[in-house]
This record gives structure tokens, sequence and C-alpha cells, in this order.
């Protein structure tokens, strides 16, 4: 029975597990967007969260507790300097879950964990949509430019 046993195990013992999930925590801190397995990323999802709250306490020994958990003091700095600020209104709810599809070598699914905010995907699909643009409407110039040239002549019957 697991009565009272919060967490997923990943098929980890629990020291590979609490390095996995410090590995990253750190690493969605330092880049504000992973894209990894589906249960990675919602075993990860409430630890990054409890860390951007202690971002938000700010004092000494929230910074401490933070230092203890991230494996970078690079990950702290931009916690407590960069992120915690962005989030300083926000009650709870600091990061999204977006699935991505599956893993090509063993079909696992996979999603992106990001900061609310960062809107990465977004930026990609609107980068995307506004490349197309500029496509299609060099392809119109292109076809306009044809028809204002007229039809092609054959050169035989200029050289007869």
């Amino acid at each position: 029975m697991r009565h009272r046993n919060y967490g997923k195990k990943l098929s980890r013992n629990t020291e590979h597990r609490r390095a996995l999930l410090r590995n990253l925590v750190t690493s969605l801190i330092l880049e504000e967007r992973i894209e990894t397995t589906v249960a990675k990323a919602k075993a990860a999802k409430g630890v990054a969260e409890e860390m951007i709250t202690l971002g938000k306490r700010g004092d000494l020994h929230s910074r401490r507790l933070a230092a203890r958990y991230c494996l970078s003091a690079a990950a702290v700095k931009k916690l407590f300097d960069d992120v915690a600020p962005r989030f300083a209104t926000r009650p709870g709810g600091y990061t999204r879950l977006v699935r991505t599809g599956w893993r090509r070598g063993d079909g696992a699914d996979t999603a992106v964990l990001e900061l609310i905010g960062t809107e990465v995907l977004q930026k990609r699909a609107e980068e995307r949509v506004r490349r197309a643009e500029m496509r299609r409407k060099a392809a119109q110039e292109a076809e306009a430019a044809e028809r204002k040239a007229g039809p092609p002549e054959d050169k035989e019957e200029k050289a007869q």
C-alpha cells in the first residue's frame, strides 16, 4: 500500500531520483525551459514551484535552502534576482507543462516544462508564421513579375 507516500518513483532509487530532480530544477531555472518526459516534468514541476516560492520570500534562510537544493550558484542568483521578482504578484502556478509528442527512440511521451512568461513555444510558432508569410509574399511578387513580363517568346521565331 502507498498510503501517504507522496511523489513518483520514476523507476529510480532515492539518490538517483533526488539527483535527477535537482538537475531538472536547476536547468529549468537557468534555461527557463526544458524538454523531458511527461513523468519527469510532472515530478519536477512541484519542486520548481517550491524553489520559486523560496525566491519570492527572499530572506537569507530561503537563499540558503535554495542553495542547498540547486546545483549551481548561478541558478540561485538567477532565481532570486530575475525569476522571483517576475512572479512577485502571482500567487502560484509559475510553470507550464506542454506535451510535445513522442520521443523517436523509445516512444516516450515528451513535454516542455517552462516558466510562465517565457512563452518560447509561442514565440517559435509566431516566428514560423512570420517566415511562412514572407515566403508567400515573395512567391506572389515573383508570380506578379512573371505575369507582367508576358508569355515567353520562342527564340526560333526571332531567328527567322
